[in-house]
């Protein structure tokens, strides 16, 4: 790679944040409005903030919660997408059951999973995985479904072993889809991790938000809204390295598809 095109995509990934915090700065610089301060005085105020005791206390359990509810929706959703995707009889039983809980808002099951888990980690960790199984499972049998028939049928006629045949056939194949409904569900587990801090928490990011907004400390629920911002542009990252791994394959063949 040249440093003329280093450069190119490095410009291009930090244009428009660079423009966006500029916007805000002088936006804001000479604001008077309680609820609207200047972002220098919200940046003044980040480090102590949250860097101070409450990044154990609050930030970190909250990544904790997050990763442990989406890995747990990775595992389910996979599993049972594949079940689905590969047998027809089973995809026409549940069919109508998936799509009906797949309409039911996650953030409304919030009550009910505090009536039969508790107010503890356990019902965050609910309440994200429910969110997230959904478009890993929906791709994920989309995936499976989709898979090239006479890849399908020359495995079988090799009479490929089971554990051979999920793993470099169903698994491999259907991956680029499983990738975009795991992507998807990165977004909302996020959403659904300060969701589920709102409601009968003692600690995270979302429940400090809140603490914050109800005690008019404005500039320190600004900073929780960046800090926000700031762990889903890294978990995007690390899910795009991790991405770009396991895909390897699969852009090179793309790649030499379209140069062909």
């Amino acid at each position: 790679m040249s440093v003329l095109t280093l450069a190119r995509k490095v410009l291009l990934l930090f244009a428009v944040p660079v423009v966006l915090v500029a916007a805000w700065w002088f936006a804001t610089a000479h604001s008077t409005n309680f609820f609207w301060p200047p972002l220098h005085d919200i940046l003044a105020t980040f480090g102590d903030t949250w860097f101070h005791g409450r990044f154990t206390s609050d930030v970190l359990p909250s990544v904790v919660r997050l990763l442990v509810g989406y890995f747990v929706a990775l595992i389910l959703g996979v599993g049972l997408g594949v079940a689905i995707g590969s047998l027809r009889w089973l995809r026409a039983l549940l069919e109508p059951v998936l799509e009906f809980f797949r309409a039911i808002p996650s953030p409304v099951l919030v009550p009910i999973l505090m009536l039969f888990a508790g107010i503890g980690d356990g019902m965050k960790i609910l309440v994200i995985a429910s969110g997230c199984v959904w478009p890993i499972l929906l791709n994920t049998v989309e995936g499976v479904r989709g898979l090239d028939e006479v890849l399908t049928d020359t495995a079988r006629c090799y009479r490929m072993r089971p554990h051979s045949r999920l793993i470099h056939l169903v698994l491999r194949g259907a991956s680029p889809q499983i990738a975009a409904g795991a992507r998807q569900a990165l977004s909302i587990g996020i959403i659904l991790m300060v969701i589920s801090e709102m409601f009968a928490a003692n600690s995270g990011v979302g429940f400090t938000i809140v603490q914050f907004q109800r005690s008019f400390s404005i500039p320190q629920m600004w900073t929780g809204i960046i800090l926000l911002g700031l762990i889903g542009n890294v978990l995007s990252i690390v899910f795009q390295i991790v991405e770009s791994r396991a895909l390897s394959w699969y852009t090179g063949l793309r790649r030499s598809q379209r140069e062909s």
